[in-house]
């Protein structure tokens, strides 16, 4: 289902120009016109789906069943010394386009333009604390 404002069902349409890796029936998968490294691919679903959130079992089934094997011809095509896959969900988190998309990212060296550092909070939870946090997020999946 195509929305006419959203610019990735766009380029699956055609519409706008991509740099195509990879496709199935459910899955598009293109070279980001922003390349943070070299071969910073995007892997979309063809059903336009907000985020995270909105995407049913079947559509994750179908994202995370390619990204296997496109992060495989990546690392064979441009040799990285590893990768990172992002995915950013609202405004908060840095969701720019509103359809679901992945970034692989390779990485190459330290300096390679990409910084996904973690910045350890200075809180101690208690493993009580941890627990209950664990039980509260338990009981609300489905």
């Amino acid at each position: 289902m195509k929305h006419d404002d959203c610019l990735f069902c766009k380029i699956i349409a055609g519409e706008i120009p991509s740099a195509k890796v990879y496709e199935d029936e459910n899955v598009y998968a293109f070279l980001d016109i922003s390349q943070v490294t070299t071969g910073h691919t995007l892997v979309i679903p063809k059903i336009h789906t907000v985020d995270i959130y909105e995407m049913d079992e079947n559509v994750a089934s179908n994202i995370f069943t390619s990204v296997p094997k496109i992060a495989r011809a990546m690392k064979t095509t441009f040799k990285p010394a590893g990768l990172n896959i992002l995915n950013n969900n609202e405004v908060a988190a840095g969701q720019s386009v509103f359809h679901f998309h992945l970034h692989l990212i390779p990485r190459y060296n330290k300096d390679d333009g990409f910084n996904a550092k973690w910045i350890t909070r200075n809180d101690e939870f208690s493993q009580e604390e941890l627990q209950d946090m664990a039980n509260n997020i338990a009981k609300e999946i489905e």
